[in-house]
């Protein structure tokens, strides 16, 4: 009687790097996830040397594109219904504030005209600015 010995070849994964593989691509999407806002309305804003504010309650963000498109808390409007929807998204807060991101290269009257509606609403209204 004659016994062959069967070769077989199995083939294998090498699973050695997954690990690594796994942890960069969660690193990644963790960085990537966390640059991205899909709420913010891209402006570029105008320079100060201090850019800082200090508001203690949560306030509402108005963004003033070049192009004069408000957009209050990334929702565009029009300036007509700009008074009522600040008055509306600020109702019952105990210190209304506004943080007004202009584009740097709008008109001083447009940011008049934005303070104007602030002071006739009472409400705090703030410049956001990017650092020199």
């Amino acid at each position: 009687m004659k016994f062959r010995r069967q070769r077989r070849f199995h083939a294998e994964v090498s699973t050695a790097s997954l690990n690594d593989i796994m942890f960069f691509l969660l690193l990644f999407f963790l960085i990537i996830s966390t640059l991205g806002n899909p709420n913010v309305v891209r402006l570029l804003l105008p320079k100060a040397s201090k850019s800082e504010h200090n508001v203690t309650k949560k306030p509402i963000t108005l963004s003033i594109t070049k192009d004069k498109e408000y957009f209050l808390e990334s929702r565009q409007i029009p300036f007509e219904e700009l008074e009522s929807r600040i008055t509306q998204a600020l109702a019952g807060t105990p210190e209304p504030t506004v943080v007004v991101r202009a584009d740097g290269n709008l008109p001083v009257q447009d940011l008049v005209e934005i303070m104007d509606i602030g002071g006739k609403l009472n409400v705090r209204m703030v410049l956001a600015t990017e650092k020199k």
